[in-house]
């Protein structure tokens, strides 16, 4: 299963995990079926690490999920934060899992096992170029936002035949 993020950069395509972390991308296409990021920012863009999102107050503080408050990790050894464009949901610690995410610049071995890795960047890397390299204030924040616009969810047919 993949995602498109139609930025105000561009578009960026993710490949979700969901046959190793199904809750988690359970959570995340649901709340894109229900138009939950459209109209959102990235609130927090820390050039060299990662830049978040998924807050639809803006602030770092809000989002939800499909669960109730919260959502248990779905650490998978497998899936490591080696490299640029990994999507891996932001917490406030174990457990804390809603609504917000974040997509790594480089290779941040340090988040392993502590923030669910669910998917991984497949096209657009040029938009991500273009968000790393906004100007952001003292808090992280862009200066000039960087919003998603909308989703679109894509079907993987040749993983819906293999289960035939």
């Amino acid at each position: 299963m993949s995602v498109t993020l139609h930025t105000s950069h561009g578009d960026i395509k993710l490949e979700l995990f969901c046959e190793l972390t199904p809750k988690t991308c359970k959570n995340f296409l649901a709340l894109c079926a229900k138009k939950f990021y459209d109209n959102t920012i990235f609130h927090r863009n820390i050039p060299g690490f990662i830049i978040q999102g998924g807050d639809p107050t803006g602030t770092g503080k809000g989002g939800e999920c499909i669960y109730g408050k919260y959502f248990e990790d779905e650490i998978v050894p497998e899936i490591k934060h080696d490299r640029r464009g990994i999507v891996s949901m932001a917490n406030a610690g174990k457990d804390t899992n809603q609504s917000q995410f974040f997509i790594t610049y480089s290779k941040q071995n340090h988040l392993n096992g502590l923030y669910t890795a669910f998917g991984k960047v497949i096209y657009g890397w040029e938009t991500l170029d273009l968000m790393e390299k906004e100007t952001v204030d003292n808090n992280y924040k862009p200066l000039n936002e960087i919003k998603i616009f909308k989703t679109t969810l894509h079907a993987n047919p040749i993983a819906e035949i293999e289960q035939f």
